[in-house]
């Protein structure tokens, strides 16, 4: 670790983690890191601005393994465990929330349904393709009235012969206006929760895109809209239930609890750096003591945030983690890091709200991973349902 003044603690391990970390974790999250410093740090902030999704970094993502990297190698994927995952996640929003949600929507809303739920035919003949980035897929299950209480879906489909007739809409949805396919969740004609896999060129799918965000800027979504839509049969996957997205939810969850922490990261280092090297009063502004408690705060908060993450990487790879594990994880790192993204902009006075320092930009996307995979308030419902077994949803 180095004692230079301007990169102290540069990684920011605090309390030395990456020593509960094996050698292909710490490959993997180098490697990520050096590609995000090489092909995303320095056009993000161009991107966001223009409020536009860099989409030939998919390839990047794909190259880099960053698409279902836990998946098995057998579909194409890297084998890895899941601590790897969260390092990998971790290193992307590092860089920027949005190509973090490239990357997770692929990888946990797509791949992984296809891979849990899919027939293996289907598993040959989509995962490859998605994690070589030949395909881009998209998740549908927030719809327009819809969002926290997804049992109150509309989407629904109708039986006919070998084909189903799928009817609906969703809204918000992550890479939408480029995927190639969506899975996409609609009730049956019992009223049961199932899972389609929809080619986005079929005749009544149509993705119009979202505009006006302040948040996710270089994270391209939009909506999806199914009049009509023919959808063969062979298409379906083998499972019923809101079991089905509700996995997928908590695969996605788990990957943001990570990728919260690398925001956090961000944010916490550019206000290290600018603390040591902006003078005010003839001293760094480091040196005074209100500034150093928020530095000593942040690093406080995100050293237990990587603490729960690594407790949570080590349960989901023994098979025991649970969903309100997960959940307590997402809430915590996620409000974590926009408190630190908030203290950051502080520290860095006005030059905090202009684009030569990345605080600004975490610190909108953050506001939208406050909201997305199941809100603020949802997940503190859900740890209270856990620890208490009364339902406050009912």
């Amino acid at each position: 670790m180095s004692s230079g003044k301007t990169d102290r603690f540069q990684y920011h391990d605090y309390y030395n983690v990456d020593e509960l970390l094996d050698e292909n974790h710490l490959l993997a999250r180098q490697s990520v890191r050096d590609w995000v410093k090489q092909e995303v740090s320095p056009i993000i902030e161009e991107y966001a601005e223009r409020s536009e999704c860099p989409n030939h970094l998919f390839k990047g993502l794909a190259e880099i393994g960053a698409f279902g990297p836990s998946l098995p190698e057998k579909y194409g994927c890297g084998g890895m465990d899941e601590i790897a995952y969260g390092v990998i996640m971790q290193e992307l929003e590092r860089g920027d929330s949005g190509i973090r949600s490239m990357a997770s929507v692929q990888g946990s809303l797509v791949m992984y349904p296809i891979y849990r739920f899919g027939t293996e035919e289907q598993k040959q003949k989509y995962l490859p393709k998605l994690a070589s980035g030949e395909l881009i897929g998209c998740f549908g299950l927030t719809e327009p009235d819809f969002g926290s209480n997804p049992a109150g879906m509309l989407s629904n489909i109708k039986d006919d012969g070998d084909s189903y007739i799928l009817n609906g809409s969703k809204m918000w949805i992550t890479n939408s206006p480029v995927a190639d396919i969506a899975i996409v969740w609609a009730r049956d004609e019992d009223g049961k929760v199932r899972g389609l896999i929809v080619d986005m060129d079929l005749d009544g799918v149509s993705a119009p895109e979202i505009k006006g965000k302040w948040s996710l800027r270089a994270s391209i979504t939009g909506e999806l809209v199914f009049e009509d839509v023919r959808v063969p049969k062979s298409n379906v996957l083998e499972v019923k239930g809101l079991k089905g997205p509700l996995s997928c939810l908590s695969k996605a969850r788990y990957g943001i609890a990570w990728g919260a922490v690398g925001a956090a990261l961000d944010c916490y280092d550019s206000a290290l750096r600018y603390s040591q090297e902006r003078i005010q009063f003839d001293r760094p502004i480091g040196q005074f003591q209100l500034t150093q408690k928020k530095l000593a705060e942040m690093i406080t908060e995100i050293t237990k945030a990587q603490l729960l993450n690594w407790r949570l990487g080590t349960l989901a790879n023994s098979g025991k983690v649970t969903p309100a594990q997960i959940s307590m994880a997402k809430r915590n790192n996620v409000a974590m890091a926009l408190d630190i993204a908030r203290e950051a902009r502080q520290i860095h006075g006005g030059m905090g709200i202009t684009n030569e320092y990345p605080v600004m930009r975490h610190m909108m996307n953050l506001e939208t991973v406050l909201t997305y995979e199941g809100t603020h308030d949802i997940h503190l419902l859900i740890t209270g349902y856990d620890v208490t077994g009364l339902n406050a949803f009912k």
